[in-house]
């Protein structure tokens, strides 16, 4: 099954592409399973989401792409039960939404978010207090940060998001390493403890693509940490992270294999945050 739960759309203000091209690129390229994850809103940092007047639409038109899907399904299906050819490829779409979580500013986590019909929720770390660390807009800050520090400071930021239980998947857990600095050593144990955290919280570790497309040419978690994670028995799923048409399905191919080199056979979806476990062939 080729899985990809991370995408975002116009609706996000700083990605580009209507919800109906990303369906017709997912389906282009073999997709079976696909997510729409877009920002949700909060009263921080507005300009890289959506605002809460938007969320409605953002749903509705989710649920008019569900129903066109459904209404291809039936007929893909009477079509085949009386021996006729169809070329329409089916796709599922769900529901989902990216939702910072910001350690020290749990009050900006709304209930109209938190308790949104979706199919699940990533929970993603991109700030340390009010510092967009992966932002480039804010990249020099990383010159007056201790990267020891700061690295506890986002693993902390972790473990609190999950043991909050509100989320079902984690979003590029290592994202620290996007401008090249890496998780120093000494830390690896706080990472086992991290992913140990997320395991008894129900969460499940995305595989995203994102890194691939970055200076840091690797996938979010590393190959390490995935191991790691293997050992520990947590569930893995994968995304994209794309930010334009051009980049839905970006990458899959090197993340399906690692997650397959390390063993993994299966990758999870969500259904009313409820989880589900499909083969990754």
């Amino acid at each position: 099954m080729h899985i990809d739960l991370h995408n975002h759309t116009n609706y996000c203000n700083h990605a580009t592409g209507t919800m109906l091209e990303y369906i017709e690129k997912a389906k282009k390229i073999g997709i079976d399973i696909f997510g729409f994850s877009c920002h949700a809103p909060m009263n921080f940092d507005k300009k890289y989401r959506m605002d809460f007047n938007t969320l409605p639409i953002y749903f509705d038109d989710i649920a008019r792409l569900q129903q066109q899907s459904k209404n291809i399904n039936k007929h893909y299906n009477d079509v085949v039960s009386s021996n006729q050819k169809s070329h329409q490829r089916v796709i599922e779409i769900l529901s989902g939404l990216e939702v910072d979580y910001i350690m020290g500013k749990e009050y900006l986590l709304s209930n109209e978010v938190l308790e949104a019909k979706v199919d699940y929720l990533i929970g993603s770390v991109h700030f340390l207090g009010d510092w967009g660390f992966d932002n480039p807009e804010f990249i020099g800050e990383w010159k007056t940060r201790d990267i020891i520090k700061t690295w506890n400071h986002y693993l902390d930021s972790i473990q609190y998001m999950a043991k909050t239980r509100y989320f079902q998947i984690v979003g590029h857990l290592d994202l620290p390493k996007v401008f090249g600095n890496q998780m120093p050593l000494e830390l690896f144990p706080k990472m086992e403890e991290t992913l140990q955290i997320l395991y008894d919280n129900n969460m499940v570790l995305e595989i995203n693509a994102a890194g691939l497309r970055k200076a840091i040419k690797e996938p979010y978690p590393n190959y390490t940490i995935l191991q790691k994670a293997k050992e520990i028995g947590l569930d893995i799923t994968f995304g994209s992270d794309a930010h334009s048409v051009m980049q839905v399905g970006s990458g899959y191919e090197q993340c399906r294999d690692l997650a397959k080199n390390i063993g993994f056979t299966q990758v999870a979806i969500f259904r009313n945050k409820r989880k589900f476990l499909v083969n990754i062939d």
